[in-house]
């Protein structure tokens, strides 16, 4: 009777499962663990900033700039750019790099690994950034600190890279959930911004980190939304052609963001003058308009309840956008998202009062463009409209707004991307055009890790062999045999091991390799040998093919191990072996 097959409950038999592209089960566990990790972290950078705005905030309220006095409030950027620019300068340029940009690099080229120097300094940094009242945001510190938590938990337990590259996407998806209470738009986030792909095996655990994450949130600050919403609606039709209008000015204002953002002309001034620029200008639009500092919820939130005046509005528009631009490119590291959201809050607003005053009788309610106004500049300056609009369905709770919400969020993203010639804030193109995470082959490729293609049937030999080394080689059964070098033992080339069968056979082609010695060349055996070059058990099949290219081999030998002297060789993975994987596909 057959044994029924055993179940490996190991952590070697979870990173063997999880180097498959149907390893659903297993990323389903490391999602709901990574979405707690997530959660709990985000809600520790909330505290750390509810603590720190203890010490000199009105009530501990780390958004209210309003409470101080002037001269305390245009000092306090001058502080925190003094703090970034000796904490963060002294170190090197690769250590500056945070936020959602710094996710998605790491994505890209490093497979989801992130360096614990730049964790460390995102916690102080976003802080400092967000109590000393620069134009900033929380989300960017949020996902990275979630991303590379969730991801640096994977390296831990040295699970293969595929699986790294989810559980960046869950730590993505749990931040921007339990920042906004909103888990729905935190998958579509992550998937559309980040990952830049939908998968199924990508779609699940994704799920149940955001659900994850914002049931952590809720736990310690409720299930309240990050600012209240007024119950919004269309009203008549007739808003729909001003809605089309008031979304071509917010894709503009989108597209003028991005422009100042990555201004190379800002970004080519000497260090000192740069970080000057940023304390001087949002000190001196402080001292009169304190609606500019720190994230700007509070704004946001009146401007939804048609609460802040029409030149509040305009400076929201104007110098939050243009100060939150500048802060960036002039390299501080900040999280624009929420800065972006009460752009287009005051925006929206500011059509909505303009609509009031054209034709009093059929405009729709100010807090109803101001809705619409911050989804559309969310969707045209991250080029993301899906996620745009499941942020408006979960923060109004009210299906009715998607109707208007979809023609807003498209307008104003062709607005950004065709008018103003922008891709997305976070997104750099190729000479080809694409992204790379964004490039088929490489979506495929990184899907699945080198243990499940490789041929792991193999024997490793000397070059120089006697004919019953060489029997009993083969009495091993193995596809390849792998011939090592002299010097150090380690392989170079790959032979099939039915050409070495088919050689001890035929006595002529034996003679040929056939030394004075007794001894069998290995090298003279005639048939395909494969050059070769070393690759690590954890890495993806992008990670492989990548190699092979710039290695120009045609095979790689898979080690395992993390040190010198404990390394094995656990397979061999051929250009052909993966190029018949993506085929299949």
């Amino acid at each position: 009777m057959p044994q029924p097959p055993r179940l490996d409950f190991s952590l070697e038999g979870f990173r063997r499962q999880l180097a498959n592209v149907d390893a659903l089960p297993q990323l389903c566990v490391l999602g709901v663990v990574s979405g707690i990790l997530t959660g709990a972290l985000m809600v520790g950078f909330r505290l750390l900033l509810d603590l720190a705005a203890l010490g000199y905030m009105p009530n501990g309220n780390h958004e209210a700039f309003e409470g101080l006095p002037p001269w305390v409030r245009a000092a306090l950027p001058l502080l925190a750019v003094l703090v970034i620019g000796v904490g963060l300068w002294r170190q090197p340029a690769a250590a500056r790099k945070l936020g959602v940009g710094h996710v998605i690099e790491r994505l890209t080229y490093h497979q989801g690994r992130f360096p614990l120097r730049n964790w460390l300094n995102q916690w102080w940094v976003g802080a400092v950034s967000v109590l000393g009242g620069l134009s900033a945001g929380r989300e960017g510190p949020a996902i990275h600190l979630g991303a590379a938590a969730a991801s640096g938990m994977g390296q831990r337990l040295r699970l293969p890279h595929n699986s790294l590259r989810v559980l960046v996407a869950c730590g993505t998806a749990a931040g921007i959930s339990a920042s906004f209470n909103t888990p729905i738009a935190g998958v579509i986030f992550a998937m559309e911004v980040v990952m830049m792909e939908y998968t199924i095996a990508g779609f699940m655990p994704v799920i149940l980190a955001s659900t994850m994450g914002a049931l952590v949130a809720m736990l310690v600050y409720g299930s309240e939304p990050a600012f209240q919403v007024p119950s919004v609606s269309l009203g008549s039709l007739w808003n729909l052609p001003w809605i089309v209008v008031t979304a071509l000015f917010i894709g503009l204002l989108a597209g003028l963001f991005i422009h100042v953002a990555r201004s190379e002309r800002i970004a080519g001034l000497p260090v000192w003058l740069r970080l000057a620029l940023v304390a001087l200008a949002t000190g001196m639009v402080a001292w009169w308009y304190p609606q500019v500092q720190g994230i700007g919820y509070d704004s946001l939130a009146a401007s939804l309840t048609d609460s802040l005046s029409m030149d509040v509005l305009l400076v929201l528009v104007v110098a939050k956008l243009l100060l939150t631009a500048l802060t960036v490119a002039s390299g501080i590291p900040i999280g624009i998202i929420g800065p972006m959201l009460v752009v287009g809050a005051a925006a929206g607003a500011l059509a909505g009062l303009v609509a009031a005053w054209v034709s009093p009788q059929l405009a729709g309610e100010t807090g109803f463009y101001a809705m619409l106004g911050m989804a559309a500049m969310m969707g045209a300056v991250l080029q993301a409209p899906l996620a745009a609009l499941m942020a408006l369905l979960e923060l109004t709770h009210n299906p009715n707004i998607i109707l208007p919400g979809m023609l807003a969020v498209v307008v104003s993203g062709l607005t950004a991307r065709q008018l103003c010639r922008c891709e997305g804030f976070f997104i750099s193109v190729t000479r080809h055009g694409l992204h790379p995470l964004q490039q088929p082959l490489m979506q495929a490729l990184s899907r699945v890790s080198v243990p499940a293609v490789m041929e792991r049937s193999l024997v490793t030999t000397p070059r120089m062999v006697t004919r019953e080394r060489a029997l009993r080689l083969l009495n091993a059964k193995p596809t390849w045999i792998l011939i090592l070098r002299s010097t150090d033992d380690k392989p170079t080339l790959a032979l099939k091991a039915a050409d070495l069968a088919r050689a001890l056979m035929d006595e002529s082609e034996l003679a040929e390799a056939q030394q004075q010695e007794g001894l069998i060349d290995l090298l003279e055996i005639p048939g395909q040998r494969l050059e070769m070059a070393p690759i690590h058990l954890q890495a993806t099949l992008s990670e492989a093919f990548e190699q092979i290219e710039e290695r120009a081999v045609d095979a790689l030998y898979v080690e395992q191990g993390r040190h010198p002297k404990t390394k094995r060789i656990s397979g061999i993975i051929t250009r052909g072996a993966i190029e018949r994987y993506y085929s299949l596909k």
